[in-house]
């Protein structure tokens, strides 16, 4: 059987990446990316040679493109698989091949590397023994606040990853549903203006009504435990 090699690239600094995923890289014959042109920019930063086949995987042509490379894989070809930056498959396109390829009884071999997941929580000083990580929340307030709602009474630190133009309203609406609880936001983890904002999320919420955020944020809140709570006077 052939290897599906899950590659994670960084998340930002381009330093963080392993030797290890540097190496698959130069080695491998086909190489399947969110997006070619961000890819290349590692390739080029470590002198990689373009691989013989690059293949663009995204979310708009992840079924097609999954087939074509269960094919290669069936041929007894190697494929590399990465996304613009962290994990495939976390909150990533990358998930449906590699279920494909773990029927099909193909070897799948995960390069660890660089990921926002557990940066932001362990910058956020909030308790890192036990956490729950849920993705991207709902777009819609409604569809959000039921999200929130399911996690309201668990212990576990949430973790939640969100886009720069939404980052009041998951802080809004997780005050309105969690109460006020510490947190924290995330910003450009591991770029030169990398930010990490702490507090209560009233506090925060009132913060970023109106900042301009650049790129992808990740926040933290605390779990439900009276230590990280405080209620309104």
């Amino acid at each position: 059987m052939a290897t599906l090699y899950v590659v994670a690239t960084p998340i930002g600094n381009l330093e963080d990446i392993t030797f290890r995923a540097v190496r698959i890289l130069r080695e491998i014959g086909t190489l399947a990316c969110e997006d070619t042109r961000t890819t290349r920019k590692i390739l080029q930063r470590y002198e990689i040679p373009r691989p013989a086949r690059m293949i663009a995987y995204h979310e708009h042509n992840e079924q097609r493109v999954t087939s074509g490379i269960m094919r290669l894989l069936d041929r007894g070809e190697d494929v590399a698989l990465c996304s613009d930056a962290g994990y495939p498959g976390i909150s990533d396109p990358g998930y449906r091949v590699i279920a494909a390829a773990a029927e099909q009884g193909h070897r799948i071999e995960v390069i660890p590397g660089a990921g926002a997941v557990q940066p932001a929580l362990l910058a956020s000083g909030l308790p890192s023994t036990t956490f729950t990580f849920k993705g991207f929340p709902p777009r819609r307030t409604g569809a959000r606040r039921k999200f929130l709602l399911a996690e309201r009474d668990s212990i576990h630190t949430l973790v939640f990853f969100e886009s720069p133009r939404r980052v009041h309203g998951l802080l809004k609406d997780a005050l309105s549903v969690l109460g006020d609880r510490r947190a924290a936001v995330c910003i450009e983890l591991t770029k030169k203006f990398e930010e990490v904002h702490r507090g209560w999320l009233g506090e925060l919420s009132a913060q970023f009504i109106e900042a301009r955020i650049r790129g992808e944020a990740t926040v933290v809140i605390a779990g439900h435990h009276p230590k990280f709570m405080r209620v309104s006077s």
